[in-house]
């Protein structure tokens, strides 16, 4: 019903004398009916005529000669500061630690963390089972760098492929990785008896490694093995 036809129906009834509590009901009432509420603007509307108004208030006088240009020349500014963010620090690394999934590590399904790897090697070498601890201790080594998003492995990695790419990511350390990653193949592939000096050398560039900040990060992180 249109508030024409309300006011025609109003005075075409019988008269009546409603107070004022009574009358505003029946207004609210009639304009809570579905076609006027249809006639409302939706928050789209709002939303879209906000941004028109701040857009519009860019505007300098006539006069000058670019009052539709405001607009374009602030969107301008606000991508080029984009590129110029991108071009100076990069692109986003955005969860990069979502990305570590605990896994496969030198032919092995091994969800252990590196502090778990740790202990264990720790227990292997207490009983004087060098063997054990060796290989627990460059399992640590490897599993501490995927937990930095450092270096990752995957089903196929070997000690000589993730010594490899950690070397890029702590060249001081390159001929220790290349050594400790020998002593691990020595013992799970060559049955070479392990020692306490081939132990503790392997905890050690474990320690030395946590202890350092990678370089060319970007550059290991490319060439992780699928």
């Amino acid at each position: 019903m249109t508030p024409l036809a309300l006011v025609t129906r109003l005075v075409a009834a019988p008269p009546v004398e409603p107070d004022a509590d009574q009358a505003r009901d029946w207004i609210v009432t009639e304009l809570g009916k579905p076609p006027y509420q249809a006639a409302r603007p939706t928050w789209f509307d709002q939303v879209s005529k906000a941004i028109g108004d701040w857009l519009g208030s860019l505007r300098v006088p006539d006069g000058s000669g670019l009052g539709g240009l405001v607009p374009l020349i602030v969107v301008i500014v606000v991508v080029v500061l984009i590129v110029v963010a991108f071009l100076v620090f990069g692109r986003p690394r955005l969860n990069r630690r979502s990305r570590f999934e605990a896994g496969a590590l030198f032919g092995a399904d091994d969800t252990r963390s590196a502090a778990e790897l740790r202990a264990a090697a720790h227990r292997a070498a207490a009983e004087g089972d060098f063997d054990t601890a060796i290989e627990e201790a460059f399992r640590a080594l490897a599993r501490q760098l995927a937990e930095r998003t450092v270096v990752f492995t995957a089903p196929g990695t070997t000690a000589q492929d993730f010594a490899a790419r950690a070397s890029r990511a702590f060249p001081a350390s390159a001929s220790e990785l290349e050594a400790c990653a020998g002593l691990f193949d020595e013992v799970r592939y060559l049955d070479v008896p392990g020692t306490r000096a081939g132990y503790d050398r392997v905890r050690a560039l474990d320690d030395r490694v946590r202890a350092e900040r990678p370089a060319a990060l970007d550059a290991v992180e490319a060439e992780v093995v699928r």
